[in-house]
């Protein structure tokens, strides 16, 4: 029983994840994308960064956000790297209403210099086929609200010469994501020239909630989008190709 209770709460994260993600976009304001980056291969920026995992905290507790930073074996040795970690979006439940991040008591990334919303670490040149692990703090307060935190990612590093840039679905506005991942006849793509970036990376969430039931209930409200949005981003993943910045 606890094995499954286990599987459930991680189904039921990513799920969540995924719905404050889709819907709070729809209606925030966010950052435009930036200038135009060299894309990366099919498949590589889903190896650059990979194994974020979030934190799951009651309110006035603490944790961290893992995550683990690699160059790809088929790769060219990378310096300058440097990963921000950003808490953008907020989904309280129950009555799961999704908005950007208003709250004042909202969860906090610890670094050994800064404690605030955002977390900018820099990390060490990898050579191909290595990685680092690293991780982050997470810190909450007794007032923090319960509900969803959606931790939005960026990626930058230099290899030879070049300067690439990958970011998570939080950075664009819906609009901007919508032109990148929707062909003219409907069909689902991934243009990286569109978003100015040279992959797309994993976002991750820090929950914060005072029992097991807050998930159920989250999971209920937040299911049917979550499908939605789910299914598009494992369509185009999975079937679309690249040609000249477009998967």
């Amino acid at each position: 029983m606890r094995e499954r209770g286990r599987i459930v709460l991680t189904v039921a994260r990513a799920l969540v994840v995924l719905a404050v993600a889709v819907i709070a976009l729809t209606a925030a304001s966010v950052p435009d994308a930036a200038g135009a980056y060299a894309p990366l291969p099919v498949g590589d920026d889903q190896t650059f960064l990979s194994s974020v995992n979030g934190a799951d905290l009651s309110p006035g507790g603490s944790g961290s956000i893992t995550f683990v930073v690699g160059d790809p074996s088929t790769f060219q040795p990378i310096t300058e790297v440097g990963l921000t970690l950003d808490v953008y979006a907020f989904n309280a439940f129950p009555g799961n209403a999704t908005s950007s991040l208003l709250t004042a008591a909202a969860p906090v990334l610890v670094t050994a210099t800064t404690s605030s919303t955002t977390a900018n670490l820099s990390l060490g040149p990898l050579l191909p086929g290595t990685h680092e692990e690293g991780s982050v703090g997470v810190a909450t307060a007794a007032n923090t609200p319960t509900g969803t935190f959606a931790v939005r990612t960026q990626l930058n590093f230099v290899a030879n010469g070049t300067s690439y840039r990958l970011e998570s679905r939080g950075w664009f506005t819906a609009s901007q994501w919508a032109a990148a991942t929707q062909l003219p006849n409907g069909s689902l793509t991934l243009n990286l020239s569109a978003l100015g970036v040279s992959g797309v990376t994993a976002e991750t969430s820090v929950l914060v909630s005072s029992s097991n039931w807050d998930w159920a209930l989250a999971v209920i409200l937040g299911v049917s989008v979550v499908f939605v949005g789910a299914g598009a981003y494992v369509y185009f993943r999975r079937e679309s190709k690249s040609r000249s910045g477009a998967r």
